[in-house]
This record gives C-alpha cells, sequence and structure tokens, in this order.
C-alpha cells in the first residue's frame, strides 16, 4: 500500500517522503501535487491522492524535519477568492480545496506557545522564531523602539554572528530587511547591541533570547483579521494565549479572557462575542469583508480557545455557530490542548535533532547552548528606552509590554531550560485581571502590511474589500431610460392584478370547505383542528408567560409559579438566551436601516 517516492524541492533541499497509494485501481489515475512552502521559504513537493486527510501531510512534514513538538504548528492555504484557511487535519485535502491542483500550501506555526522556557527542543524554538522573523518584517509584531533594536540585534546575531570590523561594513545593517519601516536611527541602534551586548551568543542562544522578547509584547501570536465594528472602523481582532484581542488604532480596545468568553458565534458576514466585562454579559459584534471571512475568523477562535482554555482535550465539545431556531455550522477543534503539549514535551528523551539553518554564518564562539545560556542572561533583560529615544520619532510606536519572567538569576544546571522555569514569577492577581481601559500599545496604528498568504490586506484594500459593489450592480447602468421605467411599473401592475386572483380563489376554496360543499380526507381535517388547537393555546399560553416573565404584578399564584424550579431553569436557560437573540436582531435591524 505504501511505496517510497523522491519528492524534489525548489531550492537547495532534498527530501524523501512517503507516496500514498490507494488499493484502488480507479485511484491511481487521481494523483495530484501538492507543493508545501516552509518557514524560511524553501518548498518540498509531493503527489497526493483524493482520500489523502490533511493529517498525512502534516505528519509527513513534521517526519522531514524531525519533528516531535509538532501541535504549535499547521497548514495554511489560500482559495481562489483569496480566502485563507488553515488545512483541517480529519478531512480530505482534495474536499477541502477548492482551487485545482497543483495545490500550494503553507507551513506555519498556528498556536503560538505562551511560555517559550517550556520549549524542549531547539528544532521547535528555530522554527518559532522563523515565525516570529516574518511576523516582524509583515508588521504582525508591534513593539517599542528598544526592543525592536533588541530583536533585530537578535537577529543579526543569529544569521552574521559575532560583530567584526573588517567583515561588516558601516552600513551592514540595511542589508538585513527585518522591519517593514526601518529608520537610519533603528540600524544604529541595532549595531550598537550587536557589537556590544550579544558578543558570543550562537545562533540558538540568539534565537532563544528573541523568543524571550518576543513573547512579551502585546501583539505576540496575532493572526489579525480586519473587520469593521459597528461605527464602520476598521479593526483587527486576534486570538492569542490570553484570550480575544481587539486593535483599533494605535490601541488594544478589547481583551477578554478565554475564561470569560461565553461564546463565539456568527451570522453572515457579522462575527459576535459574547463574554463577561465589568462582571456584566456583553455582546461585540464586527462585520467581515465576505462570509467566508466571517467563517474562518469563528473557526480560528474556537481553535484558540479550545487550545488554551482547556486542560484536556476530552473536555472540548462541538461548538455550534447559531442559537435555537437555526441549524448553523458546527465545529470540533480535533487536538491537543497547550496543558498536553507541555506535558508531552516534557517526556521527550531523545536526542536532539540537527538543526539546518539556511544562510547563516557560524559565530566564532562555539559554545554550547547551555553555557551561552549562563553567560547571555543580562541581555535578556527588558531593554528601557531612553529619554531621548522616548522625545524622539518611534519608527515602530511605543508599546507597553507585558508581564516579564524573572530569568536574571544564575543558572547552574545542564538543562538551561528546565533550570529557568524555577525562576518564573507566579502570576499575580493584578495580572490576571481584565485590563477594561483601551490600552495605547503604540504611536503609530497597527497596520499590518500585505502580504500574499499570511497577512491581511491594506487599509485601502479593506475599503475596497468592504465596499466592492455586487456583480449585478457593476453592471446595472447608472440611469434608467423612461421606457424601462413604464415597463416596469405595468408589470408591477400585472403582477398585483395577479395576486388578487390567488387570494379570491383562496377565500372562495376555504369558504366551500367549512360550508361542506368540498369533502375532505379526515387525517387533514383532524391535523387542521389539532393546528387550531395549538395556535388557540399558543395565543393564550404567550400573554401569560408575558406576564409571569416580564411584567412585575406582585400575585400570590404568580409568585407562587415564579418560584418554582421548573420555571426558574426555563426562564435562565431558554427564555433569557432567546431574549437576548431577539435583542441582537432587532440591534442588527435597526443598524441596517440607520446605515442606509
Amino acid at each position: 500500500m505504501f511505496a517510497s517516492c523522491h519528492c524534489v524541492p525548489r531550492g537547495r533541499r532534498t527530501m524523501k517522503m512517503i507516496h500514498f497509494r490507494s488499493s484502488s485501481i480507479k485511484s491511481l489515475s487521481q494523483e495530484m501535487k501538492c507543493t508545501i512552502r516552509l518557514l524560511d521559504d524553501s518548498e518540498i513537493s509531493c503527489h497526493i491522492q483524493r482520500e489523502t486527510k490533511g493529517q498525512f501531510l502534516i505528519d509527513h512534514i513534521c517526519n522531514y524535519y524531525s519533528l516531535l513538538e509538532k501541535d504549535y504548528f499547521g497548514i495554511r492555504y489560500v482559495d481562489p477568492e483569496k480566502q485563507r484557511h488553515w488545512l483541517e487535519p480529519n478531512k480530505s485535502i482534495s474536499k477541502q480545496m477548492k482551487s485545482h491542483p497543483p495545490y500550494t500550501m503553507c507551513f506555519r506555526v498556528k498556536f503560538y506557545p505562551h511560555e517559550p522556557l517550556k520549549i524542549k527542543e531547539e528544532l521547535t524554538r528555530y522554527l518559532l522564531y522563523l515565525q516570529i522573523k516574518r511576523d516582524i518584517f509583515h508588521g504582525r509584531l508591534l513593539c517599542s523602539f528598544s526592543d525592536a533594536a533588541y530583536l533585530g540585534a537578535c537577529i543579526v546575531q543569529a544569521e552574521l554572528g559575532d560583530y567584526d570590523p573588517d567583515e561588516h561594513p558601516e552600513n551592514y545593517i540595511s542589508e538585513f530587511e527585518i522591519f517593514p519601516k526601518q529608520s537610519q536611527k533603528l540600524e544604529r541602534k541595532i549595531v550598537e547591541i550587536h557589537k556590544n551586548e550579544l558578543r558570543g551568543q550562537s545562533p540558538p542562544v540568539a534565537e532563544f533570547n528573541l523568543l524571550l522578547k518576543a513573547h512579551t509584547l502585546e501583539t505576540y501570536g496575532v493572526d489579525p483579521h480586519p473587520c469593521k465594528d459597528s461605527t464602520g472602523t476598521t479593526t483587527f481582532l486576534g486570538f492569542t494565549a490570553a484570550g480575544f484581542v481587539v486593535f483599533q488604532g494605535n490601541k488594544r480596545i478589547h481583551l477578554i479572557k478565554w475564561p470569560d468568553v461565553c461564546k463565539l458565534k456568527f451570522e453572515g458576514k457579522t462575527f459576535y462575542v459574547i463574554g463577561t466585562q465589568k462582571e456584566k454579559k456583553a455582546m461585540l459584534a464586527f462585520h467581515t469583508s465576505t462570509p467566508a471571512a466571517c467563517k474562518h475568523l469563528w473557526k480560528c477562535g474556537v481553535e484558540n480557545q479550545a487550545f488554551y482554555k482547556y486542560a484536556k482535550s476530552s473536555q472540548i465539545k462541538t461548538v455550534s455557530s447559531s442559537k435555537i431556531f437555526f441549524k448553523g455550522s458546527r465545529f470540533r477543534y480535533s487536538g491537543k490542548v497547550a496543558k498536553e503539549v507541555v506535558e508531552a514535551s516534557s517526556k521527550i528523551q531523545r536526542e536532539p535533532p540537527e538543526v539546518h539553518r539556511a544562510n547563516i554564518t557560524q559565530s566564532r564562539s562555539s559554545h554550547s547552548l547551555n553555557k551561552q545560556l549562563i553567560i547571555n542572561m543580562e541581555p535578556l533583560q527588558p531593554l528601557l528606552p531612553s529619554p531621548s529615544e522616548q522625545e524622539e520619532e518611534l519608527p515602530l510606536g511605543e508599546g507597553i509590554p507585558l508581564p516579564k519572567e524573572d530569568i536574571s538569576a544564575p543558572l547552574i544546571s545542564s538543562s538551561p531550560v528546565k533550570e529557568a522555569r524555577e525562576y518564573e514569577n507566579p502570576p499575580s492577581e493584578e495580572e490576571d485581571k481584565i485590563k477594561e481601559e483601551p490600552l495605547t500599545i503604540s504611536e503609530l496604528a497597527y497596520n499590518p502590511s500585505a502580504s500574499l498568504l499570511p497577512t491581511p490586506v491594506d487599509d485601502d484594500e479593506i475599503d475596497m474589500l468592504f465596499d466592492c459593489p455586487s456583480r449585478l450592480e457593476l453592471e446595472r447602468e447608472d440611469t434608467d431610460s423612461f421606457e424601462e421605467l413604464e415597463a416596469d411599473e405595468n408589470a408591477f401592475l400585472m403582477a398585483e392584478e395577479e395576486e388578487l386572483k390567488e387570494a379570491r380563489q383562496a377565500l372562495s376554496w376555504s369558504y366551500d370547505i367549512l360550508s361542506g360543499h368540498i369533502r375532505v380526507n379526515p387525517l387533514v381535517k383532524s391535523f387542521s383542528r389539532l393546528l387550531v388547537v395549538g395556535l388557540g393555546l399558543l395565543l393564550f399560553v404567550f400573554p401569560l408567560l408575558l406576564l409571569l416573565l416580564e411584567s412585575g404584578i406582585d400575585l400570590s399564584f404568580l409568585c407562587e409559579i415564579r418560584q418554582t424550579p421548573e420555571f426558574e431553569q426555563f426562564h435562565y436557560d431558554y427564555y433569557c438566551p432567546l431574549k437576548e437573540w431577539v435583542a441582537g436582531k432587532v440591534n442588527l435591524i435597526l443598524y441596517m436601516l440607520g446605515c442606509s
């Protein structure tokens, strides 16, 4: 059933993967080529069949890397409508792809580790480093000037090694495209840190330092989804290990932690987040450009909530996007949760696999990672900008980092990652509280740049997405001729006459049935009587329920009914959610009428 197949990538790499063959003769002629772009922009290709599921592809990419901590990663693809998707492992690849083969996908970090210190293997840290590098370049990771300089210096140290005046000219940093907007002031600061603070660090240590700095930033792990709020303002929604976040302009205007997120749902192009804020339930609504973008946003939220919130994967339940009266979409996250991934990482006992870094000149200091972490713990502390830097214009904005681990204590163990955990401070109660007020993260607006696969579009393109007219509106001329308007009016009058004729026929038919001129099937007659009785009871029970639920009349028999357990369960489990749903629909209709 399995036969070996050589897959030749584009570029400098070669690999051997498994060629999936079905026993069916018919399926042999349905082989499809699949190209996967890796985090270092190299590509690997393989052939799959129509029945091949997504998990097969994920496993074999991880086998190619010899990657065990694979639950942080996923495969992303883009459909012909330019909508991004994550490849679902339990579904057939051909059924998920809306385009025709050959297929092109990307191997990316799907769930960002909340604590890089708990990553066991250097290979996993290197792949996460490559993802963070992409996030920095595309503007998804917003940070202060000092943090940006430190991150840039870590990248330069990891890829060039120690500073050497003979090999590195004065403007050697300008050859690196690290940030979307890279000023000379920032490059000078990167050179200063690279020369003085990171000397002697090997690539694994520099990459590790970058991860420790990056995970303290507000936008770490945010895969931004462009939306519009109720006022029509462009916002970016994201999901992190902490919870659901909303960025607008240069502020993080919402942070709802996962324990306080009650429900995520979508209807059409509107995405709803129902959560608890200031000990009260609140519903946030955002509008996406297409229903497909809204569904993708909802699925990402469901997966992130399940991954970071639950302690065991057995606690995850199937989530529906609908309320009581509509079926809607159903989805269930089928992978491991973050706690299970960390526990599995701690049990890895193998020899670390060799990490093949691309375009890296090794540092002259060839110390081990353990020794480097002992020697170079000082640069891991957060760098505070000087007063002069605060007064000057910041290229990337002045950010407010999250609480950081205390890792400045010396390490004496041969296992630095394990030992470093002992110096982590437990989160205080103040850090666990929700920051209700908007948090300024930058002097510049959070605006990720446009890229092909993992990044949303610019502001101008976002407006084009939301304001794009439909094909019928584009084909329709701006003005109609007088003859066309007259023809439309005549057609409207004829349609009204037809409706009146049908109404008269229905009334005469009903009269004949009631008077006995037309014989009706007894089953139909009994069903009609049952329907009439049911409607009558509903007309009687509905006002009574309103009287019990909404009125403040203090009568003895009404109070007794209200205090029964059955009535209380009905009130809180069914009536209150139905009331919120109706109120949301009414508000949405009023909003649409107001916009029109």
